[in-house]
């Protein structure tokens, strides 16, 4: 081929020639730079200066043997590529090889003109298609090769050496070769600085370190060499605190500890100095950050925080008997035995910073023979230095299970008792005989009583003795537990067990899908089993004496019975509707009620009087109730007119005005169905209580517009505005906006009431059903501020006042709109936050429109509602 020809190629070929001798270079040579880095690595890190010379010489033999064969293998190995191969490689990488094409000679044709007419076109096609050729990229993949990937374990030593090491220090092997007599130049020094290793911090190599201010941890390690002639460097520090045992200033290797701030110099040619300031360790914190827990079964929970700066290593809490706290009284009255401190490992992350965290420690004392007495917990923490930090004792009553059968809580104080002294064996012995003289009534079966006659007898049998032994005492003390433990699931296991199946079969339907019939047995059954439950629960109910359960009441919340049954309603209410992961949210929540349910004394479940703030919450929360359901008759005797005169084709403006404004949300048939869900609305869908109005109110049917009914609903309105004005005058000083506001609306309520007495009085019910609407809206708002005022003057508590709204959260399903949403803790209806809940909205959503369709076009519904419903259709 001519090689003129070949000259717009000279480019491509030379570069991809080139790839290819990388290509040779690192198939061949990888072992060598491999090998390189390897030795390199160790000789950065200055292991050249504290190995023995020996092992120097060693390894320095073996590392040339090492590269000298790498070196002979990659030699034997590289073949340098021939011009031809690259061309060839150029020629390949484009489409029908035109560089091999132009290399060929015509076969066929030849000396016909048109055939080397077409020949000569398409030599020149090829030529033309050759000029586009580009430079091929080598491969320099050598993984089949290096299987084990040992170049990069090399690249990552070196890379190592490089962060943390120092290419400077390679020089110096040339001294260790020589002896150090190669150090003519001048002398030359070395030094370093190793933080404790508990702190994480990396070492400091001093060369790379500017002359000024340093900061290092206290008790770092300074390590210095000084090369060259005796004497040339010296040096001088006051950073050791060393008074004995300091050699030579100019000593070739010195090692301190850096102890206190101070100054660190190597003095002479080439020396340097810095200003060293030493970071003292901080000793560690602990601290509780809130009062203990437990539950029934006497597992206390106490959380705490610690931190330290380099993190703790370990913590333990200690719980001693606090003796000046405990009441010295009946089998307390002796002198205790010696009682060791009890000390409790503390929790630490397992993974983390442990520098600043919080925890919880967690454990089941209620065997312990400081169960359920006043003791003081302290907690000690240590870090890696060995300092310790130490909390406040805290005076708590260490928590154990509570009994609630009066004859397991005795035989639970005689326990106590035997653990506090062993000279309380024989008054115990005589306690527990008297108490089982007479074992009718007191013992479930045969068992627990023999198991107690045998507890007497051992008893007895030590007093006969030198006394109780210290063995004795261990096997009385677990007899006694076991005992108490009997007496008291013995009497509970039962009813416990009966509500434990209920829930089991109540979920298993919950995942298979049960029908309405049997979700209803089932519910049924777990009612029965929480009443009998709790009913035991109340049956074995005393005042505390204090010896069985720690005093938690501060953190206890109060539930009463209705308030489980309606938990139980609203579960079965979801079962029914398909909504099963709610149903499963709300079983938990009952299961958890039940495991810490305890009985309490009161009335009515109450923890006591209630103050004149809450007082006020209530009256005013009933006069809510009272005009609501004075509002739904108002609007019940609306729709009556609207329908007498509907069949006779009238409708008064009256009555339109009142039907714009007092539409029923729900959509029900007014005409004696009551709505679906058996509800009465009243204006602007605000719903009553949940329950038919003819159900329990008659007043407000006499008479189907005569001044009977109107005169009636008059006066109750009447009566409802005098009780709403002795309320507001007898309400509690507050200070604050809050308190100003609860008055305002309430006067907004009581001029609202007046307006609706006089319209009812008129006859004119769709201006009094607007006015008794903003009566309840006024009302509302003063509850809300009355709330809100209370809880800044700290005379009541958020949530409460009201007598079906004081627990935010707890489910009373007959108190619900006919769109679901619960009453508020002042009275009111819930907003639309919560109107559609769970993964079904768009169901319910699509469910409430087709209703609203369907009742919109049924011919017999009065037209005022028809209209009211096709306003909702055209909004929504």
């Amino acid at each position: 081929m001519p090689a003129d020809q070949l000259r717009h190629l000279k480019w491509p070929v030379r570069a991809t020639r080139l790839g290819m001798v990388a290509e040779e270079v690192v198939r061949a040579f990888w072992p060598l730079w491999t090998v390189v880095f390897v030795v390199l690595s160790p000789l950065m890190f200055g292991w050249q200066d504290w190995l023995p010379l020996e092992a120097f010489w060693i390894l320095a033999v073996l590392s040339g043997a090492a590269l000298l064969a790498a070196l002979v293998w990659g030699v034997r190995r590289f073949r340098m590529p021939p011009r031809a191969a690259a061309i060839a490689r150029v020629d390949a990488a484009m489409p029908g090889r035109p560089i091999a094409a132009m290399a060929d000679a015509q076969a066929i044709g030849r000396g016909d003109p048109a055939s080397e007419a077409v020949w000569n076109a398409h030599l020149k096609r090829m030529e033309a298609r050759s000029r586009d050729a580009k430079p091929v990229e080598p491969d320099l993949r050598i993984a089949d090769r290096d299987p084990y990937g040992l170049r990069f374990i090399a690249l990552l030593f070196f890379v190592t050496a490089l962060m943390f090491g120092s290419l400077l220090r390679v020089g110096s092997v040339g001294e260790t070769v020589s002896g150090g007599e190669t150090l003519a130049a001048g002398p030359v020094w070395e030094a370093w600085v190793a933080p404790p290793s508990y702190t994480g911090k990396p070492a400091l190599y001093l060369n790379d370190i500017p002359q000024g201010p340093l900061a290092v941890p206290a008790g770092s390690k300074v390590t210095l060499r000084l090369y060259g002639e005796v004497g040339a460097l010296t040096v001088a520090e006051t950073i050791s605190g060393r008074t004995e045992d300091l050699g030579a200033a100019s000593q070739a290797q010195q090692m301190f500890l850096a102890t206190t701030s101070g100054r660190l110099a190597i003095e002479g040619e080439n020396g340097a100095a810095w200003d060293v300031t030493v970071i003292a360790d901080a000793p560690p914190f602990v601290d509780l950050t809130g009062p203990v827990e437990a539950d029934a079964l006497g597992e206390l929970s106490q959380p705490f925080m610690a931190g330290d700066d380099y993190g703790v290593e370990s913590g333990t809490a200690t719980i001693a008997l606090d003796l000046a706290a405990v009441e010295r009284a009946h089998g307390l009255a002796v002198d205790p035995d010696e009682m060791a401190p009890l000390v409790l490992d503390l929790p630490m992350p397992f993974n983390g910073d442990r520098a600043d965290f919080e925890a919880f420690l967690v454990e089941n004392l209620s065997e312990h023979p400081l169960a359920n007495l006043p003791v003081t917990l302290s907690l000690q923490v240590v870090d890696a230095s060995a300092q310790v930090g130490e909390s406040l004792p805290e005076p708590i009553v260490l928590p154990g299970r509570r009994f609630f059968q009066p004859f397991a809580k005795a035989i639970i104080e005689q326990r106590r008792d035997v653990m506090w002294s062993r000279s309380n064996a024989p008054r115990v012995a005589q306690i527990m005989r008297a108490i089982s003289h007479r074992p009718e009534g007191l013992f479930s079966n045969e068992t627990t009583y023999l198991r107690m006659r045998a507890i007497i007898r051992r008893l007895e049998s030590f007093a006969l003795l030198d006394g109780l032994t210290v063995e004795g005492q261990a096997e009385v003390v677990t007899a006694l537990w076991d005992l108490a433990i009997q007496l008291e699931d013995g009497t509970l296991a039962d009813a416990r067990e009966r509500l434990r199946r209920a829930q089991e079969r109540l979920e298993e339907a919950m995942r298979d899908g049960a029908s309405e019939a049997e979700i209803a047995e089932l519910m049924q059954e777990l009612r029965e089993a929480t009443n009998d439950y709790m009913q035991m629960l109340a049956d074995q109910m005393e005042p505390s004496d204090g010896t069985d359960q720690a005093d938690n009441s501060e953190n206890s919340t109060e539930i009463g019975q209705d308030e489980i049954q309606a938990l139980m309603d609203r579960i079965q209410e979801l079962m029914e509707e398909g909504r099963m992961a709610e149903a499963a949210e709300l079983m938990e929540q009952l299961n958890q009620l039940m495991e810490n349910l305890r009985i309490t004394q009161g009335e009515g479940g109450e923890g006591g009087p209630r103050t004149p703030g809450q007082q006020s919450m209530q009256d005013l929360a009933d006069t809510l109730k009272d005009q609501e359901e004075l509002s739904d008759e108002a609007f019940r005797e609306l729709q009556e007119r609207a329908n007498r005169n509907g069949q006779d084709g009238q409708q008064p403006s009256g009555q339109e005005q009142g039907g714009e404004q007092a539409g029923d949300p729900s959509g029900g048939d007014q005409q004696g169905q009551q709505g679906e869900d058996g509800q009465q609305p009243n204006q602007g869908g605000q719903q009553g209580e949940g329950q038919g109005v003819g159900d329990d109110n008659t007043s407000g049917q006499q008479g189907d517009g005569g001044s009977g009914g109107e005169g009636s609903l008059a006066e109750r309105q009447q009566a409802l505005r005098d009780e709403l004005e002795r309320q507001r005058r007898g309400l509690p000083a507050l200070d604050g906006e809050a308190g100003e506001a609860a008055g305002q609306a309430l006067e907004r309520a009581e001029g609202a009431m007046d307006g609706a007495e006089q319209a009812l009085r008129d006859g004119n019910f769709a201006e009094a059903i607007d006015q008794q609407a903003e009566a309840m809206d006024a009302l509302r708002g003063g509850m809300r501020a009355l709330n809100q005022a209370l809880a800044q003057n700290e005379s009541a508590e958020p949530g409460q006042g009201t007598e079906s709204g004081d627990a935010v959260g707890r489910v009373e399903p007959t108190r619900r709109d006919p769109l679901g949403r619960e009453l508020g803790n002042t009275g009111q209806f819930g907003t639309d936050d919560s109107l559609l809940q769970g993964e079904d909205i768009y169901r319910r959503a699509e469910e409430l429109l087709d209703e609203i369709r369907r009742r919109s076009a049924e011919q017999e519904r009065p037209e005022v509602e028809r209209d009211y419903l096709r306003r909702l259709l055209d909004q929504f």
